[in-house]
């Protein structure tokens, strides 16, 4: 399925429509969807969770919400979402939620944290959840949650070598590659990767470029890291990982200038949602195509999610 033209496709409509829970099962046939969840400022404090539909081209708005939070981690373990701390507006917490996309279900018995943070970024590998890095009000962590889903337990695993908050992580070729952020001062271009076998952390080539609130996923067997601030403004450039050629080189920058965008993968292109462009947080998407190197517009979710994720789910076929 090729990406389509938001003025062909009319991908949004004027006005929100919630769907229910009987509505969304509708959906299981489809093999993937994305979820835009959480985020609120104090402008903008709507935090409904929403989903990009491929065979509608169309946003919609779910009944069923996440807590008010932002800047927390968000990764797919067994089908189901999992949202992992972040900040309510007085502290950073150790909460865990799982979501159901199939009946559209929250659910609060996960374990929480050892530590609260924000500012982290979640990911799976070989059936673990991973929680890496953040801060915890404090200050900025290297420190590393590793949670079985099995005995429903948050254990400690090795440290990073930095401390890095609003940094992405990327899970390629058995590894959980730990890119750019923040150490708590500046912006980073280093890069680290964990080897879950040794348990140990490894540097890799640094991005050509420090940026920190970027977006970061894998597509194709490549890394890409999109967006984000570095010393003096926000950007819109965008760098792609090589492991065989061990090498980062600059792709085409997206249209937007985006802080703290959204970044995933569906149908084999890149999606950027929202962020902060310097002067408005932003409900616009991008779609990335690496066959041609090109953005192009890709239509709006509902709401602007400030500080909130997006992710893939596979859904049942």
């Amino acid at each position: 399925m090729g990406i389509h033209d938001e003025t062909e496709k009319h991908l949004n409509k004027n006005a929100s429509c919630p769907l229910s829970k009987r509505s969304l099962l509708m959906h299981e046939t489809q093999s993937e969807m994305v979820l835009a969840v959480g985020g609120w400022s104090s402008d903008n404090s709507n935090y409904k969770m929403e989903y990009y539909d491929p065979q509608s081209h169309e946003w919609q708005v779910l009944e069923s919400t996440v807590k008010q939070k932002h800047s927390m981690g968000v990764a797919i373990l067994q089908e189901m979402l999992y949202v992992v701390g972040g900040h309510d507006g007085t502290s950073c917490i150790k909460s865990v939620e799982r979501y159901n996309p199939k009946t559209n279900e929250w659910h609060y018995d996960g374990a929480p944290l050892n530590e609260g943070r924000s500012n982290m970024a979640a990911a799976v590998l070989d059936g673990y959840l991973y929680s890496v890095g953040g801060h915890n009000g404090i200050s900025t962590l290297s420190t590393v949650e590793r949670y079985d889903p099995k005995e429903n337990r948050w254990c400690k695993v090795a440290s990073m070598h930095c401390q890095r908050m609003g940094h992405g992580v990327a899970v390629l070729d058995g590894y959980i590659y730990a890119v750019a952020g923040s150490d708590g001062s500046s912006p980073l271009s280093s890069v680290e990767r964990y080897n879950p076998y040794d348990d140990c952390w490894t540097f890799c080539p640094s991005l050509r470029n420090c940026r920190e609130n970027l977006g970061c996923t894998v597509l194709q067997g490549k890394i890409y890291a999109v967006g984000g601030h570095d010393e003096t403004m926000e950007l819109s450039s965008a760098e792609q990982y090589d492991p065989l050629s061990f090498k980062w080189s600059h792709v085409a920058p997206m249209k937007n200038k985006r802080n703290k965008v959204g970044l995933t993968t569906i149908n084999g292109f890149l999606l950027a949602a929202g962020g902060f462009d310097g002067t408005t947080y932003l409900n616009t998407v991008e779609a990335y195509d690496p066959s041609t190197d090109s953005w192009r517009h890709f239509g709006s979710m509902h709401y602007k999610h400030p500080g909130g994720k997006v992710c893939t789910v596979k859904m049942a076929e």
